[in-house]
C-alpha cells in the first residue's frame, strides 16, 4: 500500500508517480487532497485499487483496462471516457459525458449525473459496460447509445429522472429507470416498456452492488417499479445515407 499527499503536485508529475506504481504491481494507492488533477488512471492495466479522497479532474479512467478506483467524493465531467475494463466507485456527483464511448466495465455514482451521459456507448462478445446511477441524469442520456446498460435509482425521487432528448439515436443496449418518464422526453428512436424476469435478475445484481458500496437498502430500492428502454432498430439513421 502506497499513500500520496496529491496537494500542490501538478497533474502530469502526480500521474507519472501513480503510473508507476501501477507497473510495479502496487496492490493499493491512496491518494490524498486531490483537487482537480486530471487524467487519473487513464491508459492503466492491472488489478491496483487506487483510493481517492478529494475532486478528481476530467477524465479521470478514461481508456482505463482492469483497475478498481473508489472517489470518497465527487467525480467531474468525462469519467470513464472509452475505459475498456475495470471499476469506478463515486461517492458523491458526477458531471458530463460520464462513459462517453465506453466500452467494457463498471461506474457505480452514488448521486446524480449531467448531461450526456453514457452517449456511444458499446458492447462486443462478453465485454458489456454499465452505469448504475443513484440519483438522477440530465439531458441526452444515453444519447446514440450502441451497447451496454445504464440503471438509473433516482433515490431521492426527483420528479425529472432523465432530461429531455433521453435515448435519442440509440441503436442497441438498455436503459432501466426505477420509476416513469413522460414520453416527451424520449428520443423517437426508443421504445418504453414494463420489465420482464429477466431484466428484474440483471437489475438485482447491480442493485446489489450499488447497495454493498454505499450502504443501501437492498429490498427498499428493489420495492419499485423498474421501466425499461430499448432501441427500436440498430440503423435509427438508415434512410438518410446511400
Amino acid at each position: 500500500m502506497k499513500t500520496i499527499n496529491a496537494a500542490g503536485i501538478y497533474y502530469r508529475d502526480l500521474n507519472e508517480i501513480i503510473k508507476e506504481l501501477v507497473r510495479s504491481g502496487e496492490d493499493i494507492i491512496n491518494l490524498k487532497n486531490v483537487n482537480g488533477q486530471r487524467y487519473i488512471g487513464d491508459n492503466l492495466s492491472g488489478t491496483t485499487k487506487i483510493n481517492i479522497e478529494g475532486t478528481p479532474g476530467n477524465d479521470m479512467a478514461a481508456f482505463m483496462d482492469g483497475l478498481t478506483i473508489e472517489v470518497f467524493g465527487n467525480g467531474q465531467d468525462a469519467i470513464g471516457n472509452t475505459m475498456n475494463d475495470g471499476n469506478i466507485i463515486i461517492h458523491g456527483h458526477a458531471g458530463d459525458v460520464v462513459g462517453y464511448g465506453m466500452r467494457g466495465g463498471s461506474i457505480y455514482i452514488k448521486d446524480s449525473v449531467g448531461y450526456r451521459v453514457g452517449i456511444h456507448m458499446k458492447e462486443y462478445k462478453d465485454k458489456v459496460p454499465v452505469i448504475v446511477i443513484g440519483g438522477s441524469a440530465g439531458d441526452f442520456f444515453g444519447e446514440y447509445m450502441a451497447g451496454g446498460c445504464m440503471i438509473v435509482l433516482n433515490l431521492k425521487n426527483d420528479e425529472n429522472i432523465v432530461g429531455e432528448y433521453c435515448g435519442t439515436g440509440m441503436h442497441g443496449g438498455v436503459i432501466y429507470l426505477r420509476g416513469d418518464v413522460e414520453d416527451y422526453k424520449l428520443g423517437k428512436e426508443v421504445i418504453k416498456e414494463k420489465i420482464d424476469d429477466k431484466d428484474y435478475a440483471f437489475i438485482q445484481k447491480y442493485v446489489e452492488n450499488f447497495c454493498q458500496y454505499f450502504d443501501y437498502d437492498f429490498q427498499k430500492i428493489m420495492n419499485h417499479s423498474f421501466i425499461k428502454l430499448h432501441p427500436i432498430g440498430k440503423r435509427p439513421y438508415g434512410n438518410m445515407y446511400a
